[in-house]
């Protein structure tokens, strides 16, 4: 296998990937920016960015990674969690958020630089947003990242 190297990719491209092979979730709806790690040949991950779901964290400098997705190549998900905060200082963000599953270790994010702030949000969407999706009823983990 070639050198891993962080690529642009299309909304399209990425939602097709997470669809096709994200454990618990299907792509979101939109995004800021998407990112891709390739060999040259395969893509090996991606990663959709975009504004906070939470409107309370949603204060315009506070970028969200919505999805990260690898067919489990090694050091591919902390390439493209760095990757996607260099982009989002660069576009001029001051923190990166992101969620894991309580039952997830989050090791890709402490090799990136994370900081797990605990608990945080429902097991599952309420009120009008609750589409029944089919996803994981369990309690989340928020990272974050300080850009500086």
């Amino acid at each position: 296998m070639s050198k891993l190297r962080i690529i642009s990719c299309t909304y399209r491209t990425a939602c097709d990937y997470v669809n096709r092979y994200h454990r618990h979730h299907n792509a979101p709806v939109g995004c800021k920016f998407c990112i891709a790690v390739s060999d040259g040949e395969t893509i090996h991950g991606v990663a959709i960015c975009g504004r906070p779901v939470s409107r309370y964290l949603d204060n315009g400098f506070t970028c969200e990674i919505l999805r990260v997705c690898t067919d489990g190549t090694y050091n591919a998900c902390s390439m493209l969690y760095g990757a996607c905060c260099r982009i989002a200082k660069a576009m001029g963000y001051t923190k990166v958020i992101t969620y894991t599953l309580i039952s997830e270790s989050g090791t890709s994010l402490k090799a990136s630089g994370f900081i797990n702030e605990g608990k945080a949000g429902g097991m599952n969407w309420t009120g009008n947003r609750n589409k029944k999706q089919n996803i994981p009823h369990e309690f989340k983990n928020r990272w974050v990242k300080y850009l500086r």
